[in-house]
């Protein structure tokens, strides 16, 4: 049986929050105006060891990308009860780990959609014009004033590769523009304006002009752009990505850029990444004049980081003050409306046959009625939100301690 980790109910100033990297202070505001106002911030991120122990006396944290939340680190956080990952990806998280643990993830995957978007429209109108190129000659007093090789986006076709909220958003900007929208995703998407969906990858990069890429990190998506993919676009087609560094086969693009096949590139994100802003970044890219080159800035603006720091932040708040764990990216989700004079409890437990007939065999035989019960599971996770009469709340957390696979449990009043 899972050692049993129990948060019983306390004052939420007793709530220790914990929020790394520089998130916006929105987060901190929302959080405060909630009653949580036991919080410490940190511009720094923190990693292995320094990291569990930051942990040991934390109930909430949040982060966001460059904090490695291990399963190693997990297991050293015995009052973690939900973590906040302040942006869009969550693969800094070992997402299994912390369901295991009973440890709800939550993040914010609509919050930059359209700061990411404006900065690859920016991108794309700047290559085609070889603004990089012109900038760099410049720099060096070269004075090359020609329209060689130089376009408007009207007329052009952008091919999108993922057309999730990213994608669309960005297809319905550059159709203002005058550019025809094709894309290209594993399932059959709605599509918004003129776009078209079509059938392949290959199919699309050979047609577009411009290719922006916008899918998230798993093994299909690994090196999805290779020497092979990257010699069937156009010739001086661009290629933008501001999605995961995996993506894309970075000597290879460097190689095609250099023997002029492509016309320019826009990277914000790559395989290897600075852990921070005083380390040295290093790539094949760097020193190519017609390639854009940002430190994973896509989504960083000021109006998207505000917007990310309140939408995690409340749904941390919703967790914490009732129990629904409704958009978690790992757990089960649930949601049960509040009932006026009851207690509140959280059952987290092993995904085993037998786990409700048990808990509802010790309330009956401890006496307790349950007013209203909702069980939900995930992979091998189960999760049950309980009302019971306010005067046997702590009768019935004591009940639930007994009932076999139990991860953890928490009453709220």
């Amino acid at each position: 049986m899972t050692e049993l980790n129990e948060t019983r109910s306390f004052a939420k100033d007793r709530i220790k929050v914990l929020l790394l990297e520089g998130i916006h202070e929105s987060a901190a505001e929302q959080l405060r105006e909630h009653g949580y106002t036991n919080l410490v911030e940190a511009k720094t991120a923190l990693q292995g060891d320094a990291l569990a122990s930051a942990l040991e006396d934390v109930h909430i944290l949040g982060i966001r990308s460059r904090t490695q939340l291990t399963e190693v680190v997990l297991k050293q956080a015995p009052r973690l009860m939900a973590v906040g990952c302040f942006c869009i990806g969550t693969n800094q998280v070992q997402l299994d780990a912390a369901r295991r643990e009973g440890i709800p993830v939550f993040n914010a995957p609509y919050s930059n959609t359209r700061s990411v978007a404006e900065l690859v429209l920016a991108e794309m109108i700047l290559l085609l014009r070889r603004v990089p190129e012109r900038s760099m000659q410049m720099h060096r007093s070269q004075w090359q004033k020609s329209a060689a090789s130089s376009f408007e986006v009207r007329g052009k076709t952008l091919g999108v590769v993922g057309y999730g909220n990213i994608g669309a958003q960005l297809g319905v900007l550059a159709e203002a523009l005058g550019m025809k929208v094709r894309f290209y995703d594993v399932v059959k998407r709605l599509k918004l304006g003129n776009a078209d969906q079509v059938d392949s990858l290959h199919e699309l990069l050979g047609e577009a002009d411009i290719v922006s890429l916008h899918v998230p990190s798993t093994p299909q998506t690994a090196n999805l752009i290779t020497a092979t993919e990257i010699a069937a676009m156009k010739p001086g087609a661009v290629l933008i990505n501001a999605s995961r560094g995996n993506v894309v086969d970075i000597d290879a693009l460097a190689s095609a850029l250099r023997a002029g096949h492509l016309q320019g590139a826009a990277i914000d994100v790559f395989p290897e990444e600075p852990k921070s802003n005083d380390e040295p970044f290093a790539s094949p890219l760097i020193g190519i004049d017609n390639v854009i080159l940002t430190p994973h800035v896509g989504g960083s603006t000021l109006e998207a980081q505000e917007s990310i720091g309140i939408e995690v932040a409340e749904k941390l708040v919703r967790y914490s003050d009732n129990g629904s764990s409704l958009s978690s990216v790992n757990f089960p989700e649930v949601a049960l409306p509040e009932h006026e004079g009851k207690h509140r409890l959280l059952h987290i437990h092993e995904n085993r046959p037998g786990v409700m007939s048990h808990i509802n065999q010790v309330f009956s035989e401890a006496g307790l009625n349950i007013a209203a019960q909702y069980l939900q599971t995930r992979d091998d996770v189960g999760y049950v939100v309980m009302d019971i009469d306010s005067d046997h709340s702590e009768r019935g957390l004591t009940a639930l301690r007994t009932v076999p696979g139990t991860i953890k449990t928490r009453v709220l009043f």
